[in-house]
């Protein structure tokens, strides 16, 4: 693991919430981050399908690991918008979040949200967002 996973691994294990839901760092670097959580029936909404807030999760924190390793530190979010593209159905949802933009203080960062079943992935979110540094 290197110096900037590592980082990225510490910061991911410190949130309650994302141990609560049973999410994993699956991969993580320079400007770009991926997250992902096994479905299971908790995390399902009345007609089976990933709740929009599980997807919503995965994209705000895939976008803001993706700013903060960009802008080498840890960042926060200061917006974010998320657009549905179908229902997620899969046994696994896999967000892969870009930092696209990078300045000093901020960084404007996009994701997809691809669910997984046995006939592979596909695509059920697009997000976008931005992340500032935290100050001190």
């Amino acid at each position: 693991m290197d110096e900037t996973h590592a980082f990225a691994a510490d910061i991911f294990a410190a949130q309650p919430f994302t141990q609560l839901i049973g999410a994993e760092l699956v991969a993580a670097g320079k400007g770009r981050a991926e997250i992902a959580v096994e479905m299971r029936d908790a995390l399902r909404q009345q007609h089976g399908f990933a709740h929009g807030r599980l997807i919503s999760y995965l994209a705000d924190n895939a976008i803001t690991f993706a700013g903060g390793l960009g802008l080498g530190t840890d960042a926060l979010t200061s917006e974010f918008k998320i657009n549905y593209v179908r229902p997620a159905r899969g046994t696994r949802l896999i967000a892969r979040a870009t930092a696209r933009g990078v300045g000093r203080r901020q960084a404007v960062c996009s994701c997809e949200i691809f669910s997984i079943d046995d006939r592979g992935e596909r695509l059920c979110a697009l997000a976008q967002g931005t992340v500032v540094a935290v100050a001190g």
